[in-house]
């Protein structure tokens, strides 16, 4: 009876298509005909209908307890993703105790964007209370959609690249209105901050609002709501953020401030120590990032006043690579977690590391360098279309590639959505978005190609682990700026 009486999750854990993307992580190399199919496209586009839903009903700090286990950018690098697999959810996160905080950056720089964000999606659809999905700089339309930049690395491109122009883009939208949803903060165990960036800087409630008579104050956007007499904090600052939220760039119903909290939230820096010493304002603790575009760093100053106003000890983040996987800085107070090993010009020691919270202890879990598994470590993505007649024909003798279509996922896709008809693609060009879409001629938002540089962090400034300088161009991210011409929009070539 007390079984009986506690709530029920909805019956995901057996989703036909969660199933099939599952079945491709476990053994990417005898899905290559999924993978290239329509099937995995109209599975990617249900996925992010369904999530998106699921998202958009969790508050933008979401607050979990521990055991929790905490990873850091995933870059499409699924070889890495596959190390936690076998070694932290051998069995299945359903089966593994407790809970996966994942600090977001999903996209760009790896070649298996697309596999990645399947997966983890499909882990979030079949355990929304288990697994947390935040969001990172990179899970914005201004980043993941510029091509000139990442070249073949844009998770833009790789979606065009595998479905063709028309559906590329669909796929990519779609994705990105699930990022829209994504929260921008965890909190473990009432102690522990959870976040991409950094912390953002507080609010000034008198450039929000405008107190009248009645003690009712008025938003810029015209609505009115109370005015606390006490200043909100930063937790509360994250929770007025909008659930839907294009931050770089911002729908037209985001307020300025709370834009800004959004994006301290996923672009801030940990201050170096000669930031701490030259350009960090002594009374508030913030300066200005070496990353530019108005982006921030935090010193020891902002890291103790806010641990202090939120009764918290430990601050994690991620946004930086470091080649142990883990960093810790600010009197120990401040972890980076990076969770890819690849991609970001640390060498080829380089390991991708996560942290467990357990009660009363951290442990840092990496991998080494020696380490591997049974997955095919390649380094592209899976894809036939410029794979030559002779090598395809090598690869059907080794029984990678199958000539004869499946019927497995044509028997799995009419058990999909019991009672319902199947999907055609016009079924996704409706307005999902909750009207929140302004190009009217696309269906979707699109990158607003002005962009002012703001760079990656360590893994531009520290080059790699052999002494190589890193700061080239290849390495720089960007968020809104006026320094970009109009002709360098990277949806130029979609008209």
């Amino acid at each position: 009876k007390i079984l009986n009486s506690l709530p029920q999750e909805d019956d995901t854990s057996q989703h036909p298509l969660a199933l099939r993307i599952m079945a491709m992580f476990n053994d990417p190399t005898s899905h290559l005909e999924y993978l290239n199919s329509e099937q995995f496209p109209r599975d990617l586009l249900k996925l992010c209908h369904k999530v998106r839903n699921i998202l958009e009903k969790e508050p933008r700090v979401t607050f979990v307890q521990s055991p929790a286990y905490v990873f850091g950018d995933i870059h499409g690098n699924l070889e890495d993703l596959h190390f936690f697999s076998d070694n932290i959810w051998r069995l299945g996160m359903s089966l593994t105790a407790g809970n996966f905080v994942f600090l977001g950056d999903y996209v760009d720089r790896g070649m298996s964007c697309l596999e990645c964000v399947a997966y983890l999606l499909a882990m979030k659809l079949m355990l929304p209370h288990k697994v947390t999905l935040l969001r990172g700089n990179h899970e914005t339309r201004d980043v993941n959609g510029w091509e000139e930049h990442y070249g073949e690395r844009s998770f833009m491109y790789q979606c065009r690249a595998r479905f063709g122009d028309e559906l590329g883009y669909k796929i990519w939208e779609h994705c990105n209105q699930v990022f829209d949803r994504m929260p921008l903060a965890a909190v473990i165990d009432q102690d522990i901050f959870c976040v991409h960036g950094g912390i953002p800087r507080p609010i000034n409630a008198s450039n929000t609002t405008t107190t009248n008579k009645g003690g009712a104050s008025q938003s810029r956007g015209g609505g009115l709501r109370r005015v606390d007499p006490v200043q909100q904090t930063r937790i509360q600052d994250i929770l007025s953020v909008p659930r839907i939220a294009g931050i770089n760039p911002p729908y037209e119903h985001e307020d300025d401030n709370y834009q800004q909290v959004a994006s301290d939230c996923i672009w801030s820096d940990p201050a170096s120590d000669d930031q701490e010493a030259t350009t960090v304002d002594p009374d508030t603790g913030f300066g200005e990032s070496l990353r530019g575009g108005g982006a921030i760093c935090f010193g020891h100053k902002a890291v103790t006043q806010f641990l202090k106003e939120q009764g918290m000890s430990y601050i994690m983040r991620a946004h930086e690579a470091h080649a142990e996987g883990v960093a810790v800085s600010k009197g120990a107070r401040v972890f980076t977690v990076f969770s890819t090993s690849k991609d970001h010009n640390q060498g080829s020691q380089a390991m991708a590391g996560c942290i467990l919270v357990d009660s009363d202890k951290l442990q840092v879990i990496n991998r080494s360098p020696a380490y591997r598994n049974q997955y095919v470590h390649r380094r592209d993505s899976v894809s036939l279309a410029t794979v030559s007649d002779a090598e395809i024909q090598q690869r059907i003798r080794l029984g990678l590639v199958t000539t004869s279509p499946s019927h497995e996922e044509e028997e799995d896709d009419d058990d999909d959505e019991e009672g319902e008809e199947e999907e055609q693609w016009d079924d996704f060009d409706t307005d999902t978005n909750n009207g929140y879409l302004l190009n009217e001629t696309s269906g979707g938002r699109q990158p607003s190609g002005r962009f002012s540089a703001i760079h990656e962090g360590n893994e531009d400034e520290e080059g790699d682990a052999d002494g190589n300088e890193s700061g080239d161009d290849e390495d720089v991210d960007t968020v809104d700026g006026e320094d970009c011409d109009e002709s360098d929009d990277p949806m130029d070539s979609m008209a």
